[in-house]
């Protein structure tokens, strides 16, 4: 009898082992988990997310749209061919008159931010014009059935305290870029390529266009796309870059 409760005793203690060793992986799992979807920017503390962790081979593109029906979709053929998801930041604008590409760009995968409503520049405005612009943009996109966007650019990436104070207030996360080959200028395929190309590094957030002034931008990818990917480097949205730890933050005048 006396064997019987010892071996109970060291089955029980064997099966404690096994359920606190189980109880301390998952705890750290869900600390790792915690630690790495971070916000990098509060109400408390409101920065503009530039970068990346620079010790992970991942890269966000992301392409802005002010105006324009034609070059979206050779863009997103582009993306789709090679398997790549970007983040688009639309117009509130461009969004009320475009309703069907906004939802094609998220059919195709891809993530949404916001531009703002009107292409103007956040420091030509007082505050309560900026804020004004916010809510209309943010009032838009809730009509178009995307009511829990939350990131967003400013027109031409123009801040300062003031502007990314009451962006973050909002809700906001704020994201600037660090590679811009401005292919809306059309400099030439062969430039944009060689632009992205020599600059982008671990971590970097790729400024892009799909505006109907950026008629390079889809040829360009054709090169850039999969050369980017021969370099080691994986694509991710702004919100799969936001969730690794040790980003880059824009200092702020």
């Amino acid at each position: 009898m006396s064997f019987f409760f010892v071996f109970k005793f060291n089955q029980l203690k064997k099966y404690f082992i096994v359920l606190a060793f189980s109880f301390i992986v998952i705890s750290l799992l869900v600390f790792n988990a915690t630690k790495y979807l971070q916000v990098f920017s509060s109400e408390e503390d409101p920065r503009a997310l530039m970068k990346g962790n620079e010790d992970r081979d991942e890269i966000a593109l992301t392409f802005n749209i002010t105006w324009g029906d034609e070059v979206l979709e050779p863009i997103l053929d582009q993306l789709e061919d090679e398997n790549v998801s970007a983040t688009f930041f639309l117009l509130g604008e461009w969004a009320e008159h475009h309703p069907h590409l906004v939802d094609l760009i998220v059919e195709k995968g891809h993530e949404i931010g916001m531009l703002g409503y009107r292409y103007k520049s956040y420091l030509k405005q007082d505050i309560n014009e900026v804020t004004k612009d916010l809510y209309k943009a943010k009032d838009v996109f809730t009509k178009l059935n995307y009511p829990d966007l939350n990131l967003l650019r400013t027109p031409s990436g123009h801040l300062n305290k003031e502007v990314l104070t009451t962006a973050v207030n909002q809700g906001f996360q704020v994201i600037d870029w660090r590679v811009d080959p401005n292919d809306w200028e059309k400099p030439g395929v062969n430039y944009i390529v060689d632009q992205v190309m020599l600059e982008t590094e671990s971590g970097d957030i790729i400024l892009m266009h799909a505006s109907d002034s950026a008629t390079q931008t889809a040829e360009a990818l054709k090169t850039i796309l999969p050369g980017l990917k021969e370099k080691g480097f994986q694509f991710v949205t702004i919100s799969e870059l936001i969730t690794q730890a040790e980003i880059s933050i824009k200092p702020i005048e």
